[in-house]
């Protein structure tokens, strides 16, 4: 077994007989590691052990294996390909508020009828004791136990009531163990399956052949335009696999999609609402405790979640939805690295189930695949209802700050679409992939900029609690009145965020409902569902966010989309900068026009003729993913080659770049032929939470290689106490 934070550090403990039948394979047990007791992980049973008169098994955690085999098999894939230990990648299989063992299960008292009154009874005790009368009637009323709290609500009585009833040996109350359900308090209407087009029907068709032939299917990429209808094909594709009696998986990017999404599967499938889990990061830690449990116990049979829900312990798996395919966030930056979409791919290949990757605009990898055979494709070129594609305009920046007029951050011909909906009562949604007021304080005498002193960046102006804030490690810091180097008054914010964008459009716009989402405004539990269902029930004119608002949102009555800057993510050292403006400007244009009104587009750009933001305005994706292509198998990037990232930090900046030099030779020595290491470099944030980051990237035809060559690399490196190195295979972020 594998004690936690041990890394693959395995040790040998004896069975107890009574604990014989509850041991094996991806069982969690407590145990004492010399004096201490602490968790571990059974990863194999086997009959004898060298080592002399081991330990016994503490304590056995919960009834049945916690990891199920085809599951324990896939941590162990994910620690060879990411090159990560073993435990690290059971630790993504099992929810923390699970694997820590401390969450209790949740109890409520409740009140069960031991005896029933007759009338005579029931009105005799009235006119002694009026209440316990009335707490009686509630009770009778609802023959199934009920808790005590509703009950007194009803019955407009204390819960001490109860307790005098059950003295009298009427009602009997008892303590019942009551799951958490993060969406118990909402209701949600029966929707039924929509009338599928011309387009729809084969797609949908070819998604139930997969279902019912999986050990002959491909994996399907289900390229659609925005509004083509993706959502319905999910529907209708996992109805037919319930039918079959199978279960289904629902992953999706954001967790700002997970309210709309859960709404939409709860709708549709009314008659099991109940059997829909939801698993999730922003659940409390009870919550994602009792919908883990419910899928473990087979209490489910959906599970919609974002990237670690690709773990959830469903039994025969009909089919896998990966819903935007494309996004970065399917990613985990910390170790394991593992990307959700592929191992998605890999559990339905070990499991005989289909799986289908949606996304208007599919991943360069992904499309890739399709091309070469890999994938089956599946193209929706229209949006449902025949309803067109939005109209997108391109304004460039550089004309607009020449001529003057309008605002600093939104054009005169935004502003003025802006009103027309206004008038008309549309929506709109502003896009502005960076939150804060502005993005530095910058002096405009000495030139002083007000940097983090933990990252290489410079802080970001929050005017609301009137700090500088770094988004990479937290730093908070007053804003200076004076500049900090030279003490001139003349220090000034720069740039534009989230926050100024929604202080401009209230000051040009003082009558309209305005609401900002973005990581800042999110901060409460609910707050996604909530701005999200005012959104859609038009208490909102006007939407202000970063990407949490960019994709798989559906509101018919919106019809402008704004988007601020389209330069922010275009010009940085990284080879998918222009695949990411694409996608992301694709996503944000297709919130437009998904009603019966059309759609318009305003791009706010300084660099207008570039590709990316050309084919996003012609919504070219081929043609954009074809000049792409090329791009990429001329200079030797992915998908034509493979790639490995290594990065190596040390708050000493000469320990880290001397540690990446020799982590670069030995690996020139050690890796086969045909793969490129490159030269140890600063990484493109070269500081960040305290700690000097260098980086080199290794390329090559496959990833098993490269792996093992890191891998045997690594056990050979003594490395000093205060320096870390991290492996990212397939990265997504190169910064």
């Amino acid at each position: 077994m594998i004690p936690d934070r041990t890394g693959d550090k395995a040790l040998d403990y004896l069975i107890p007989q009574a604990m014989e039948d509850r041991l094996a394979p991806g069982a969690r047990v407590r145990i004492f590691v010399r004096s201490r007791l602490v968790l571990g992980t059974v990863v194999e049973v086997v009959d004898t052990s060298e080592v002399k008169n081991p330990k016994e098994i503490h304590e056995v955690i919960g009834g049945a294996p916690l990891i199920r085999p085809q599951l324990l098999e896939i941590a162990r894939w994910i620690a060879e390909y990411y090159c990560c230990s073993l435990e690290a990648a059971m630790a993504c299989v099992v929810p923390q508020a699970v694997r820590k063992a401390e969450v209790t299960a949740l109890r409520r008292n409740h009140v069960r009828v031991v005896h029933t009154p007759d009338n005579e009874e029931l009105e005799a005790l009235a006119r002694r004791a009026p209440r316990q009368a009335d707490a009686m009637r509630a009770a009778l009323a609802h023959p199934d136990p009920r808790p005590v709290s509703e009950l007194a609500t009803t019955a407009g009585v204390a819960d001490a009531v109860f307790r005098a009833l059950e003295r009298k040996g009427w009602v009997k109350v008892e303590s019942i163990e009551v799951p958490r359900d993060p969406h118990g308090g909402e209701s949600f209407l029966p929707s039924h399956d929509l009338e599928l087009n011309a387009e729809q029907v084969p797609a949908l068709e070819a998604v139930k052949e997969a279902v019912e032939n999986p050990s002959e299917a491909q994996p399907i990429l289900l390229h659609g335009v925005t509004g083509s209808g993706k959502t319905e094909i999910y529907l209708q594709g996992i109805r037919h696999a319930l039918a079959r009696g199978r279960t289904a998986l629902v992953l999706v990017p954001e967790i700002s999609l997970t309210p709309q999404t859960v709404e939409r599967f709860k709708s549709r499938f009314a008659e099991i609402q109940g059997q829909v889990a939801v698993l999730h990061s922003h659940l409390s830690s009870g919550e994602r405790h009792d919908e883990w449990y419910k899928v473990h116990a087979g209490g489910a049979r959906i599970v919609i979640g974002a990237r670690s829900a690709v773990f959830a312990p469903l039994d025969d798996l009909g089919i896998i939805i990966v819903d935007e395919e494309h996004e970065s966030s399917y990613k985990q930056e910390d170790a394991p690295r593992y990307h959700a979409r592929d191992v998605a791919v890999l559990r339905a290949r070990r499991e005989n189930c289909a799986v289908v990757l949606g996304s208007a605009t599919p991943s360069i990898e992904s499309w890739h695949n399709a091309v070469k055979g890999k994938y089956r494709l599946l193209n929706l070129r229209l949006r449902v209802d025949d309803r067109r594609m939005p109209v997108i305009r391109v304004l460039d920046l550089r004309r607009a700050q020449r001529g003057g007029g309008g605002d600093a951050v939104l054009t005169p011909q935004l502003l003025q679409a802006m009103e027309k909906r206004l008038e008309t009562g549309a929506q709109t949604i502003l896009f502005l992939n960076r939150r804060g007021f502005s993005t530095s304080m910058l002096c405009q005498v000495c030139g002083h900029v007000c940097k983090c002193p933990n990252c290489s960046v410079s802080l970001t102006f929050h005017r609301d609690v009137a700090q500088l804030s770094c988004h990479i490690c937290g730093h908070n810091q007053r804003a200076p009145r004076n500049c900090p180097e030279c003490r001139d008054p003349g220090i000034r914010h720069s740039g534009v965020g989230t926050q100024k964008v929604e202080d401009t459009v209230r000051r040009v716009f003082p009558k309209a409902r305005v609401a900002r989402m973005d990581a800042d405004a999110m901060t409460r539990k609910d707050s996604y569902r909530q701005t999200l269902g005012a959104f859609k029930a038009g208490t909102i004119d006007i939407l202000v966010g970063t990407q949490m608002i960019a994709k798989g949102l559906h509101f018919p009555n919106v019809t402008l989309v704004g988007i601020i800057n389209a330069d922010l993510g275009l010009h940085v050292a990284d080879f998918r900068a222009s695949e990411r403006t694409f996608q992301l400007l694709t996503q944000v244009a297709g919130r437009a026009g998904r009603g019966e009104m059309e759609g318009e587009v305003v791009v706010q750009t300084f660099t207008p003729s570039h590709p990316a933001i050309q084919f996003a305005r012609h919504h070219d994706f081929e043609g954009f993913v074809e000049q792409e292509l090329e791009l990429r198998q001329q200079f030797g990037f992915p998908p034509y080659a493979r790639m490995v990232l290594v990065t190596v930090r040390s708050q000493i900046l000469e320990r880290a770049e001397f540690t990446t030099q020799t982590l670069v030779r030995r690996l020139r020595e050690s890796v086969p032929a045909g793969v490129v290491v490159g030269e140890a470099a600063p990484a493109p944030l070269e500081k960040a939470r305290g700690y000097y980051r260098f980086q080199t990237g290794l390329r090559g035809p496959a990833i098993r290689p490269l792996a093992r060559a890191i891998q045997s690399t690594m056990k050979g490196l003594s490395l000093p106490e205060d320096v870390f190195v991290a492996v990212d295979v397939d990265p997504v972020q190169l910064l």
